[in-house]
């Protein structure tokens, strides 16, 4: 019922905030930002005076309509988008991606984690089912991969960056029964066709998610590296997130409740330059909100570090040392 009612509140009475923080002279990264609230935060932050933003997309073809599209409705300089592929069911794709920010960007302020699957079909790519791979490894691994070169800009333009990740109010409704697999098999059993609860696997991702942004927050306190690592979430919106499940009841549903693509954008903008309190924490409509269900008490927190542990491994096995961020 709390939910309910949190869910009435939240797509009925109120909205988050326009954003009206400068970006003014910033390099972005937005991932999944060809379409939906992706598109729609990085028209917000060139608006708002970004240097540069890298759109991030599967499909080049697709992102670059996506960048002329925000240079005819800001009058923006060409320069300013620039159109990168990023694959992010591919690990090779997420290091390529990495390495090329990396290595040509002279400096980087935000990295907006957004990109982001929902199927109920069963599918294993790399090493995961599919959205595991998609929404918590490979976002995990970006993260890790770009966090230097974040802590890079810090340090060099006295600043303070960003790390934000898409996140959602469903992670509240996740079951995980997955988690109930002993000790070093979590990502085993979420990789059992089987037993796979395809149903709940989005919430689970991101309920995975607020696990990692928690985890690499403590790994990464502000004092030493002077990298805002959060997450938001944007609602029920208008985007293309549901298009493989798009029955007629989700698509009536859609245009009965969902909000706006432009306002869910405007938690992506928010959590991209909010402050330094924002680190580590949850931020539903752009409010720092103490997070519920199966991340609360002792048991949330062994639950943190069940995932952590196993992740770490995963992702060591990728790219030997990512995981060290000190």
């Amino acid at each position: 019922m709390a939910f309910l009612l949190a869910f009435i509140n939240r797509q009925f009475i109120t909205e988050p905030p326009v954003p009206t923080a400068s970006f003014k002279g910033k390099t972005v990264i937005v991932t999944g930002s060809n379409v939906g609230l992706g598109l729609e935060a990085s028209r917000q932050m060139v608006r708002l005076g970004a240097a540069q933003v890298i759109l991030a997309c599967r499909n080049i073809e697709k992102g670059n309509i996506a960048a002329n599209d925000i240079r005819e409705t800001t009058s923006c300089s060409p320069e300013t988008l620039q159109v990168w592929k990023l694959d992010m069911s591919s690990y090779v794709s997420v290091q390529a991606f990495a390495e090329k920010a990396k290595t040509e960007l002279p400096r980087l302020d935000s990295l907006v984690l957004n990109a982001g699957l929902a199927t109920r079909e069963f599918r294993m790519t790399e090493d995961n089912e599919e959205s595991i791979t998609t929404n918590v490894v490979s976002l995990s691994l970006l993260a890790l991969l770009l966090h230097p070169k974040l802590r890079e800009t810090a340090e060099t333009f006295s600043t303070q960056t960003h790390i934000t990740a898409t996140a959602s109010e469903l992670y509240e409704v996740a079951t995980f029964k997955e988690r109930e697999a002993p000790d070093g098999k979590l990502f085993a059993a979420l990789n059992d066709k089987s037993s796979a609860n395809m149903a709940d696997r989005y919430n689970v991702s991101k309920l995975l998610i607020l696990f990692v942004i928690k985890q690499l927050a403590s790994l990464s306190p502000l004092s030493s590296s002077n990298v805002i690592i959060n997450c938001v979430a944007p609602g029920f919106c208008h985007s293309q997130l549901h298009r493989e499940h798009a029955t007629l009841v989700v698509r009536m549903a859609t245009k009965m409740v969902a909000r706006p693509t432009e306002v869910g954008a405007r938690t992506l903008v928010y959590g991209a330059s909010a402050g330094p309190e924002t680190h580590g924490q949850y931020l539903p409509d752009c409010k720092i909100t103490v997070t519920k269900g199966l991340t609360q008490g002792s048991a949330g927190v062994e639950l943190q570090n069940r995932t952590w542990e196993e992740l770490k491994q995963k992702l060591e096995a990728i790219q030997r040392g990512v995981t060290a961020l000190s």
